[in-house]
């Protein structure tokens, strides 16, 4: 199935398909394994700062369907990771009011796909994503996305605080929506260049993050229950970023650019 996330077991093939170039989303190793082909492995994991996991062996028997995995299971990325420099180069180079999405170590595989459906319905130029703690592109994520994970661009970084400074370098204002400020979304101005970034399910947004962003807004909760689904929120945030910008005449109007 074209949307199914690959996988590869055995060390000696993971570790060319890193050095291929691959996109690894995850790899999975047996506990205390060891070994030459286990260090030069290991030491590629570190260097190209894939995200890891150390199970027992029967996680991985059923990961590989009892395959010789030799303690070794690797998750392939369904899609291509954009570059953000690219990107962002990309994007400026256009006549277009630039709208990215960063997400803050969103763990749950359907809330992610949705927000990239969203994304993709409002215009967003690019979603980012750390490298470590983020739900992987999985077919569930691919599904509930309804293919728009092929649609839009996505780019992993090793932190967010790195991607936001390039953001504000490139003169694109910061905005983090969190409950820890009284100022509603309705008071920020979307129509400027904008980069948006939601938190985690469980956390929100890391609070060294929120001390370095632009603005912090809210949306207003006017039930008993005190949060919204992540997806939900940020299908308000990028809609009133719609529209302001369907508002202002001097707002210029695209899509992603892919």
């Amino acid at each position: 199935m074209e949307n199914e996330v690959s996988k590869m077991f055995g060390i000696r093939a993971v570790i060319e398909a890193i050095n291929s170039g691959k996109t690894i989303s995850k790899v999975f190793l047996q506990k205390d394994l060891s070994g030459h082909l286990f260090s030069e492995l290991n030491s590629l994991i570190k260097e190209h700062n894939i995200a890891t996991s150390y199970v027992p062996v029967e996680k991985l028997n059923r990961l590989s369907k009892n395959g010789n995995h030799q303690g070794v299971v690797a998750q392939t990325s369904a899609i291509d990771f954009m570059d953000l420099d690219d990107l962002i180069t990309t994007i400026l180079e256009n006549e277009t009011t630039p709208l990215f999405l960063l997400l803050d170590k969103i763990s749950d595989v359907r809330n992610f796909g949705a927000i990239i459906r969203t994304a993709e319905c409002t215009g967003v130029d690019g979603i980012i994503i750390q490298k470590q703690g983020n739900a992987p592109i999985s077919a569930d994520t691919i599904k509930t996305s309804a293919g728009a994970a092929f649609k839009i661009p996505i780019c992993k970084v090793d932190h967010l605080k790195d991607a936001i400074f390039q953001f504000q370098g490139a003169d694109i204002q910061i905005v983090a929506a969190t409950e820890k400020t009284d100022t509603l979304i309705y008071d920020v101005d979307l129509t400027l260049p904008t980069a948006l970034i939601m938190g985690s399910e469980d956390r929100g947004i890391n609070p060294s993050i929120l001390k370095i962003v632009d603005h912090k807004a809210k949306l207003p909760l006017l039930g008993e229950i005190a949060s919204l689904n992540v997806s939900v929120a940020c299908g308000a945030f990028l809609y009133e970023v719609t529209r302001q910008r369907l508002k202002s005449p001097s707002t210029p109007k695209g899509g992603i650019t892919s």
